[in-house]
């Protein structure tokens, strides 16, 4: 996404042009508006910067929020019969439009209507009908608006001495790249390379491209993560910029930053982490009062204190969107001195902080709240493995080390229950997916893979932020100022019944017709619990929900049948965040905000809303393709081996295991010799035609793995029959 968004006001220059951006919009969603050409814009609005107009009217057309027909006129998408959106290829060559507005319905796009665009580009398409039959409507691309893929990763193949070729490891980027000879920059056969593309695809012709960086050869140490950066573009250096704005913050708290806040330095206040985590953004304190209520204290660190609005260092955290965690390293969105150093509550040391301070009853409620700057020390930099062997292993030598902290956690022990309770019963989803690690030696070589279990020291943590996040959004929602919320919509009917259907067949009942409440599905996941069908129901149940993501607008949060829900607990790493702690921050200065300011962060909270959320998704790609790599990797070394596993999936070719460590591959169908076997689609089955054998979803079963695909993340099982 082009960087357009100013935070500073520039003789007022900003704040004009997203006001007449606004009117610009209400007027051509008019129902009375035909498109006119831009003189007759500017005869209607009368600028008075003419040059200023025409740069605006480009600028909303690039972005795609206005459309430009042949005749020169102007109109918005949704009025002229056509949908502005993110394209999603397959493959096998076809893509899906998934539109900006979250009311419109992806759009299948068959390959001979893609016209040059690729993967992930931002696009206008022109529906070529209704949907038919239960299946996606079918569109064409009529306008690439932003292309995603100006620089690709993959293995530089040479053709002859004239010409060579980079496949992309992306398998989505459809296109083989043409290279010149004079263009290879001496990128050897087989290399790992960055092709900057300098012709994009048309009609019957490949992209062409210059290699311009030569990344490395065959198993280098490293090589494939630093792929992995590369592929994602993820930003790993700061610019200079940056640098320079760091030599004016301090390392410690100064005194005189300190005046005018709340000192909570008194309280007893811990950080609950994670072993290697570095960027520690939240604390917590609580105390039991004496009228029976907790008083929970959520304590964040003041992140916007240091980073100011349209500084260098905004800017860079704007563009991140949020810190990447790979198997073997962090790319964080602010620079190591902030976010592990200044802004990160190390014990023991002065830190400032926004704090929320909740009073909970015995039944989860919060009856009273307070948000407001502080300025805290922790006590102890407590981690969750050791905060469970206190709380569940009851070991004596780490009781005895935090033995003044020790009825503390035992209360928060108590007041997370409450607060799960809670949630539960207004219908949360709650889903239990290990969490998977992979160990590496010095040289990145996978030498284990662990699955951690959540345990009552991560749910501790876990529902005061839930808490701290609710407490927030409904707080600031009700006080009518611009925000950002964290919004998880209502699944769509046909996922819901195709859900039902398939759960139906597994032998769960869904209850409820077309919309379905999310106690419906809890109770389902409940009951899939402990039994070999989990993982799938699990699985199953999350692909028929909409993925969260960031808005400008209250819609709720339907999988923590949440009214009110955002995210504020973790500014370090999150940009939303960050814009949030700077919106409360205003408040708590100024008593209001003034009718200019709220315009100005209203028109500017839907491009943050929309930048975060695909950063957000690009991120989540990355780590969860960092780890699969070397879970493979890992795998690799271990063909012939036999593994017990569960049939995690089921499809017209084979089904999918899943092993205990969380490694994953298919059985293909032609592996299976004691039958013919045929997929009943609406079981979910493979079912053998002579002997009526059933292999389904949640079966436990013996696989040999014979086939370990590094470049692919692809693994190949056989099965392995009983004696």
């Amino acid at each position: 996404m082009k960087e357009k968004l100013e935070f500073t006001n520039r003789e007022g220059i900003a704040d004009n042009n997203e006001d007449l951006r606004r009117e610009l919009l209400d007027f051509m969603r008019e129902k009375a508006y035909r498109p006119l050409t831009a003189e007759e814009l500017m005869e209607h609005f009368q600028p008075a910067d003419g040059e200023e107009f025409m740069r605006l009217l480009a600028e909303m057309e690039e972005e795609g929020k206005i459309v430009r027909t042949r005749r020169g006129r102007y109109g918005v998408p949704e009025k002229m019969n056509l949908v502005v959106g993110r394209l999603v290829m397959n493959p096998r060559g076809y893509a899906f439009l998934l539109p900006d507005r979250p009311e419109e319905e992806d759009i299948f796009i068959g390959a001979g209507n893609l016209n040059g665009a690729m993967h992930n580009d931002r696009v206008i398409v022109r529906p070529l009908g209704p949907a038919v039959g239960g299946r996606s409507r079918e569109g064409e691309v009529i306008r690439i608006l932003q292309r995603a893929n100006r620089r690709v990763v993959g293995t530089f193949e040479k053709g002859n001495r004239r010409y060579g070729y980079v496949v992309p490891d992306d398998k989505r980027l459809v296109y083989d790249i043409f290279v010149p000879v004079g263009a290879q920059n001496r990128a050897r056969d087989g290399a790992k390379v960055v092709v900057e593309i300098t012709r994009w695809p048309e009609q019957r012709r490949n992209p062409e491209g210059r290699i311009v960086e030569v990344i490395g050869y065959g198993n280098e140490p490293g090589l494939d993560v630093e792929v992995l950066i590369r592929k994602y573009d993820l930003p790993v250096d700061f610019p200079p910029e940056v640098y320079r704005e760091l030599e004016s913050i301090p390392d410690y708290v100064l005194p005189e930053e300190m005046e005018g806040r709340r000192d909570l330095r008194h309280l007893d206040m811990v950080t609950i982490d994670g072993e290697d985590a570095k960027d520690l953004d939240d604390a917590v304190s609580l105390e039991v009062l004496p009228d029976g209520l907790y008083r929970l204290g959520v304590h964040i660190a003041d992140v916007g204190h240091y980073v100011k609005e349209g500084s260098a260092l905004d800017r860079e955290a704007y563009r991140r969107g949020t810190s990447v965690y790979l198997v073997d390293r962090v790319i964080p969105m602010l620079p190591p001195k902030l976010s592990n150093g200044i802004c990160s509550l190390n014990p023991q040391v002065d830190r400032l902080a926004l704090s929320v301070i909740m009073d909970i009853d015995s039944k989860g409620v919060v009856r009273r709240h307070e948000i407001f700057e502080s300025v805290i020390r922790t006590r102890e930099r407590m981690t969750y493995t050791a905060v469970k062997k206190i709380l569940v292993d009851r070991d004596e030598e780490l009781r005895a080390r935090y033995r003044p902290l020790v009825p503390m956690f035992e209360a928060m022990a108590e007041l997370c229950q409450i607060l799960r309770a809670r949630r539960m019963r207004r219908g949360s989803i709650d889903f239990n997916f290990p969490e998977t690690k992979v160990k590496l030696d010095e040289r990145g070589k996978p030498v284990e893979i662990v699955r951690y279990e959540r345990s009552i020291a991560d749910m501790i943590i876990e529902e005061f932020m839930l808490a701290a996040n609710e407490t927030v959004a409904r707080h600031y929602y009700w006080m009518e100022v611009p925000f950002l919320y964290r919004i998880h919509e209502e699944p769509d009917e046909e996922k819901i019944e195709a859900l039902r259907e398939f759960l139906y067949n597994l032998g769960y009942l869904l209850k409820g017709r077309g919309s379905v409440h999310p106690r419906a599905l809890q109770k389902v996941v409940e009951e899939a619990a402990g039994t070999p069908a989990e993982k799938v129901v699990h699985t199953m149940v999350l692909r028929s929900l909409k993925q969260a993501c960031y808005a400008e607008q209250w819609l709720g949060h339907y999988g923590l049948a949440a009214e009110y829900y955002t995210h504020f607990t973790s500014p370090i790493r999150r940009y939303p965040d960050l814009v949030i702690h700077r919106i409360i921050k205003e408040i708590l200065h100024k008593g209001q905000l003034s009718p200019a300011r709220r315009e100005a962060l209203a028109a500017r909270m839907p491009d943050i809303a929309r930048q975060a959320s695909e950063r957000e998704r690009i991120a989540m790609e990355a780590e969860r393709e960092s780890v699969d790599m070397k879970i493979v990797q890992y795998m690799a070394e271990r063909v012939g081996d036999v593994f017990d596993g569960v049939i995690s999936s089921v499809t017209s070719f084979g089904f999918f295991v899943e092993l205990e460590n969380s490694a994953e591959g298919l059985v293909h169908v032609t592996t299976l010799h004691d039958d013919f076997y045929e997929f009943n689609e609406k079981q979910l089955t493979l079912i053998g035609r002579h002997r009526k054998r059933v292999f389904r979803i949640g079966m436990p079963v013996r696989v040999r793995l014979v086939r370990a695909n590094v470049e692919e993340r692809q693994l190949d099982f056989e099965l392995v029959e009983e004696e």
